[in-house]
């Protein structure tokens, strides 16, 4: 059972990477287009974070939260959102997969599903979001006033890893939903592209009955919310309990069950456009 799980895993990851790979060549045939394509996906990016200095030129913090402090949490949330988007981004072409029959396609390939759409329409361009998203969080752990440990330097990176992971699984979860949907392409990415905005801005200014949602119910709040509050030195959102923020992995690994249990759940759903 185990070397089946372990082949199936193998297939999937090589299939992903030749299908990526396929679509990395098609945009490199034309590389002045990519450079422009690429240079303005950055240029994009650098815009949200713009608004958050034009915030602060206006204001000393927010939240009680100033300048560095909320560039560690964009910086965080931004770039873990950035590897995730870059290797599972094109979920949502699912849905206009699913209506023109297409999806159909994908199940009578010797590859597992999941990396098919995975890869599809793999985009290099993707990698603006997590070079802003590294610069912000450079800038930011060399602006902040912390009294680094070894726990708070090793969090950081978990901190990045994690919250791909769970950014990732939402991805997973909302292409599931997109089966049962028969689309619905906007209800993912209100989850996933809305969920790395909300995260840019610290907990305390949110209301207590949305913090706990997004906590217990969605926990977007594992990617930075709470395991950078330890690092900052700041009260933990709801007084979760000190060890809480060493937790990232394991609602991360969680996220991924459930998610790929989502996904198993709507292929067994589906029933192709015809029926």
């Amino acid at each position: 059972m185990a070397e089946t799980g372990t082949s199936r895993l193998g297939e999937g990851v090589r299939a992903y990477w030749l299908i990526a790979g396929m679509w990395v060549r098609s945009s490199m045939t034309y590389r002045t287009s990519f450079v422009v394509t690429m240079c303005g996906n950055l240029l994009m990016t650098c815009l949200d974070f713009v608004g958050i200095l034009l915030m602060f030129s206006q204001v000393d913090s927010l939240g009680g939260w100033g300048l560095p402090e909320i560039a560690f949490l964009y910086g965080l949330s931004v770039t873990a959102f950035g590897i995730a988007d870059l290797v599972l981004g094109s979920m949502d072409v699912l849905g206009g997969r699913i209506r023109d029959g297409s999806f159909d396609i994908l199940l009578v390939r010797p590859a597992p599903v999941l990396a098919q759409i995975g890869a599809d329409h793999f985009a290099v361009r993707r990698l603006g979001r997590i070079i802003q998203g590294t610069v912000v969080l450079v800038w930011a752990l060399a602006s902040v006033d912390v009294d680094w440990s070894a726990a708070k330097v090793l969090l950081v990176p978990v901190m990045v890893v994690s919250g791909a992971v769970l950014f990732s699984a939402l991805f997973v979860a909302g292409a599931a939903f997109q089966i049962f949907a028969q689309d619905a392409a906007e209800v993912q990415n209100a989850f996933t592209y809305g969920g790395t905005t909300l995260l840019q801005y610290p907990p305390t200014v949110f209301g207590k009955d949305f913090v706990r949602g997004v906590t217990f119910v969605l926990p977007l709040a594992f990617v930075n919310w709470v395991p950078a509050s330890y690092v900052l030195g700041r009260p933990y959102p709801l007084d979760l309990p000190r060890w809480a923020a060493f937790t990232p992995p394991l609602v991360a690994l969680a996220c991924c069950a459930l998610a790929g249990l989502a996904w198993r759940a709507g292929l067994g759903s589906y029933r192709s456009t015809g029926s």
